[in-house]
């Protein structure tokens, strides 16, 4: 079962981010607060989504998908980048990575959207082989670049 999201759910969205943060080796890189990401999901102006998989049985939430919108001036439209998809290990193979997948291009379906984007870690080869699966290909041609922490502020604070 996938479901949206709701101010309730921010505590399980946060360890399931905590848990994908140690499953990509990078646990000292997840720094949100459970208080940003209600303010980023149900704030006076939110700026992201998610949805929330759960096993059949329990109803226990083993996974989310959390995006947002992003634009194509190629396009002229709206797109979803997929910011996280983790589907807890005990729970995979059981549907619900491709659940929440579904569940998203569905959106995108409905509204126009013309891409669903995320990105992969390159040494992440079960994804990688699941993205595959449903017919997503890797668009290579680019390369992702990234400004944080003191570069960042180096570089806001010539403005």
């Amino acid at each position: 079962m996938i479901r949206t999201a709701t101010p309730a759910d921010v505590p399980v969205i946060h360890a399931l981010i905590r848990e994908l943060a140690e499953y990509e080796k990078a646990p000292h890189e997840a720094k949100a607060t459970p208080e940003q990401l209600h303010e980023a999901l149900f704030g006076d102006r939110p700026a992201a989504y998610a949805h929330l998989a759960e096993d059949d049985r329990t109803g226990a939430p083993v996974g989310f998908a959390l995006w947002f919108l992003n634009f194509s001036t190629w396009r002229g439209v709206h797109g979803i980048y997929l910011e996280d998809l983790y589907v807890r290990p005990e729970a995979r193979g059981a549907g619900h990575g491709r659940a929440l997948l579904t569940e998203l291009a569905r959106i995108c379906v409905e509204r126009g959207y013309q891409r669903l984007e995320w990105s992969v870690l390159n040494w992440n080869a079960p994804s990688i082989a699941f993205y595959e699966s449903l017919g997503a290909r890797p668009q290579d041609e680019w390369t992702v670049y990234r400004l944080t922490d003191d570069a960042l502020t180096a570089l806001g604070e010539r403005a």
